[in-house]
This record gives structure tokens, C-alpha cells and sequence, in this order.
């Protein structure tokens, strides 16, 4: 059996996950897995041992298979959960159906369209508005901004208010590897604090705003508990701007690596759709799925998966499987319509995707149309990769705009 965990190599030197190594470029260690040992067993870097699904037609039975359940509560007890796990993506039914269908309707594919021009004028705005038309930082001058501000719209929370978001979220989605256990209650306390009172401003003077209609709903008998109403909200602004910020941030970065490419895309514009499919699937944003454990003993793949064991789908290592992606490790923006998991799959298909889609649509063209002879200023080598075991993304990137 392979031997690999966070702090060793394994006999053949080979990189051990969650290293810096690792982070950087998971791609030879998630193809050495899917050949030899596609259901793999580790311990996490939160101490808890579990299996990591590498291989895509695993990963989508896993993704999809009921006895596989989410519910954190269930799992560590009332007494041990965080307002961030009650919501959708930590739910099972029928609560997962129910709490779903309070927010789905503000994410339906009409109203999604709709924003297209808002959102063009937001990245419009922001590209005129930069300290620089020589240089900037991709992530912190347009990818992290305008999924932010969308988000925040959407939701109806102050604008003003986006860089508290961003450190909340940067803490709460690195927790698995926090340095600080004092640092993510600080920040979770704060956060939670900061929407409890604006809940209580919303209860005061409702809007039309998402939140005001979560709070209506819950005034109204709904079932959504205060709780909930923290972990839903707590979730849409922080999976609301986090997937596509990296997004942005790994597709700009894949077309900066492979220039024939991204001189495909400037003359052939129409090419957008797919390249934006081929970003999620090459380097997606979301390299792991969220925690899942087995209700029953399972046997899967010749490995015995034990009752309340944790099971996580590496998608980022689904959406490299050769068995599914012809030339899976080349970027190819020509690609036929994939079906990548870079969103899941199964009930849990996160309900976001039509706004990633449409953001990262209108950033790249928008960005590679004012700019084209954008470059990179910076080692690939060099850059430092977000640590954490949800999202995949660079913390900054330095460009040269003309």
C-alpha cells in the first residue's frame, strides 16, 4: 500500500500531500493514485483519517450515492458544530431540499442572463478604475472585487464591508490547516457577530434583497432557524465570490502559461464558453469536495469503507482522469463540452455555477479585450498557492498590461 500523509514522502520520494510541493502542483501525485491506488486512505490534516477518491467514475458515484451523508451536526454532535455547517452544502434531505429551495430562486438561469450587463459594467469599472494601466495584481485589483460585489448586491450587504469578507472567508476556508485555532474563532465570532446584527437591521426594514427574503422566510414559519439563517448566508457570501475568484485567477494564469492559447481565444472570441469550461476542468477552483461520511459499512473499489468514515472526491484529480479526457494534462481551449466535476455533482451541484460561469465569461473576455498583450511578471515557479483543502488558487498574481 502507498504510504503518503502531511508531514512524509513515501519510499520513492515522491511528494507527500498537503506540502508546499504538493500545493503547488498536485498533478503527478494524483496520477500516480488513480493508476495504483484510486481509493486512498490518509490522515487529514485536521487529524481525522479518511479515503480520497481520485478517479473520475469513482468520483462521480461518491458525489452521487446516498450513503454518503453531510450532515456535520450528525456527525461531531450539536454540541461541537459551527454556524457555518448549518446550511445546504452540510445538509442531507430533506432539510438539504428545503434550505436549497430558499436560495435557488435567486440563482435561476433568467435571472442569472439578466445581470449580464450589470456585471460587464462592473468589470468595465474596475479595469478603468485601476491605481495602474501598466501593471496590477490580478487577484486583489479585479478577481477578488468583482465576485464580491456581486455577491454582496445580490445579498444586500455594504459594499464597504467586502474586505472584512474577504479576510472571514480567507480564514474560514483555510481552517483545515489554521496555525491559530484562536485566530478562526476570532474571525468566525466576528462574522457571525456582524450578521446578526445586520440580520437584525433587515428584520427592522426589509429589502428585496436575498437576505431580507431569508429573513421573511424565517418570520414567516419557514423552519429556517437562526442557525441556518447564519450557515446559508455565512455560505453564499463565501462560496458566493471564492469559486470565482479562483476561477479567474487559475484560468487567466493557464492562458498566461500557454500563449498559443490565449492568442486562439483573442481571435476567436466565440471560444469563451468553452475556454471558461476548460479553465474549470485544467486547474479547477474547487480541488476537493466538502466531507462525506459512510452511513453503513461499503465495500468500493476492493478498499472496506467503514461505517462513519470520511470519504473526500479530489475533483481536481477527477477532472485530470485519462480515462475520461482524452489528453487530459494539455490546456485546450478547443476541447469538446466536458463534463467536468469542478461543481460537483448530484444533489450538492453547486447552485452558484450559471454565476460563476457568467462572471468568468465576462472577466477574461473583458480583461484579454482591454488588454491583450497581458503577461505575466512573475516566476510561475514562485507564486504561493492558497493552503486550505477546499479552494485552488494563487494568493496574488503580478501582470504586465501592456
Amino acid at each position: 500500500m502507498l504510504h503518503l500523509n502531511p508531514n512524509e514522502s513515501n519510499e520513492s520520494s515522491k511528494p507527500a500531500f498537503f506540502t508546499k510541493e504538493f500545493t503547488h502542483n498536485p498533478y503527478p501525485v494524483y496520477e500516480m493514485l488513480r493508476k495504483e491506488e484510486p481509493v486512498f486512505r490518509l490522515m487529514f490534516p485536521h487529524g481525522e483519517f479518511g479515503w480520497i477518491i481520485t478517479r473520475y467514475e469513482d468520483a462521480v458515484r461518491i458525489l452521487k450515492d446516498p450513503r454518503f451523508r453531510k450532515d456535520m451536526v450528525r456527525r461531531y454532535g450539536a454540541d461541537n458544530q459551527s454556524i457555518f455547517s448549518n446550511n445546504m452544502l452540510f445538509s442531507d434531505p430533506p432539510d438539504h431540499k428545503r434550505l436549497r429551495g430558499l436560495v435557488q430562486k435567486a440563482f435561476t438561469p433568467k435571472l442569472v442572463a439578466d445581470m449580464r450587463s450589470h456585471i460587464q459594467d462592473i468589470a468595465d469599472e474596475l479595469l478603468d478604475n485601476l491605481p495602474s494601466q501598466e501593471k496590477m495584481n490580478l487577484i486583489d485589483d479585479f478577481a477578488f472585487p468583482l465576485p464580491i460585489i456581486v455577491i454582496s448586491e445580490i445579498l444586500g450587504v455594504p459594499l464597504e464591508d467586502r474586505d472584512k469578507f474577504r479576510i472571514w472567508s480567507n480564514t474560514i476556508i483555510d481552517a483545515s490547516i489554521a496555525e491559530s485555532a484562536e485566530l478562526f474563532e476570532q474571525h468566525a465570532r466576528e462574522f457571525t457577530d456582524y450578521l446578526t446584527a445586520w440580520f437584525a437591521k433587515v428584520r427592522q426594514d426589509p429589502g428585496t434583497d436575498l437576505i431580507s427574503q431569508l429573513v421573511i422566510a424565517e418570520e414567516s414559519g419557514q423552519q429556517l432557524t437562526e442557525r441556518e439563517l447564519l450557515g446559508v448566508v455565512s455560505l453564499l457570501i463565501i462560496a458566493g465570490h471564492e469559486t470565482t475568484v479562483n476561477l479567474i485567477g487559475n484560468g487567466i494564469l493557464a492562458l498566461l502559461e500557454h500563449p498559443e492559447q490565449r492568442e486562439l481565444l483573442i481571435n476567436q472570441p466565440e471560444l469563451i464558453h468553452n475556454a471558461i469550461e476548460e479553465m474549470l476542468r485544467y486547474n479547477g477552483p474547487v480541488e476537493f469536495s466538502t466531507s462525506r461520511w459512510a452511513l453503513e459499512d461499503i465495500e468500493f473499489r476492493g478498499q472496506r469503507i467503514a461505517q462513519g468514515d470520511l470519504v473526500i472526491v479530489a475533483l481536481d484529480s477527477a477532472n485530470r482522469d485519462e480515462q475520461q479526457f482524452k489528453d487530459a494534462d494539455i490546456f485546450d481551449i478547443t476541447r469538446e463540452k466536458s463534463s467536468h466535476l469542478a461543481f460537483g455533482k448530484g444533489i450538492h451541484l453547486c447552485l452558484g455555477a450559471p454565476l460563476a460561469r457568467l462572471e468568468g465569461e465576462i472577466a477574461v473576455s473583458t480583461l484579454l479585450n482591454r488588454f491583450p498583450n497581458i503577461q505575466l511578471q512573475a516566476d510561475v515557479n514562485e507564486l504561493e498557492w492558497r493552503p486550505g483543502m477546499n479552494v485552488r488558487g494563487v494568493k496574488e498574481i503580478p501582470v504586465q498590461l501592456k
